[in-house]
């Protein structure tokens, strides 16, 4: 699996919704040890425990009232094969295969519980700065 500065190593990658996303980061920092790794304005943040990651992120309207709080990210080598193996077996299509900015291509999916999962293909080693991230911790 490529690497890239805009997106923990770990495979798999919880993303975790609140209404002040800086002051959660915060007190899970505090709390139970996790270290701020990428700040992304003020919606969301990224933050390693040993060789692991969670996503502190908004969970405002403006992100999607019908989404769930939780969801999880996991890494691929090919979101597109990934994705066609996902749509031959039914499974509800939120987002289609997509590349962005910070070097990512993703799709989600919902699944029969009603979890969101995020698929995610490193394409490229994206500085944060770039696309207007912070990197605090590489």
């Amino acid at each position: 699996m490529r690497s890239n500065r805009s997106i923990p190593n770990a495979t798999i990658i919880p993303v975790l919704g609140y209404a002040d996303v800086p002051a959660a980061a915060d007190w899970l920092c505090r709390a139970f040890g996790f270290r701020p790794r990428l700040r992304i304005g003020d919606h969301r943040i990224q933050l390693a425990y040993g060789d692991g990651a969670v996503v502190v992120s908004d969970a405002g309207p403006e992100n999607g009232e019908h989404l769930p709080r939780q969801s999880v990210m996991v890494r691929v080598d090919d979101a597109d094969a990934h994705h066609a193996q996902a749509v031959a077996a039914r499974a509800r299509i939120v987002s289609e295969p997509t590349s962005w900015p910070y070097g990512e291509r993703q799709y989600s999916a919902m699944d029969p519980g009603g979890h969101l999962w995020t698929f995610t293909q490193t394409v490229a080693d994206a500085d944060p700065a770039s696309w207007g991230g912070e990197l605090v911790e590489p």
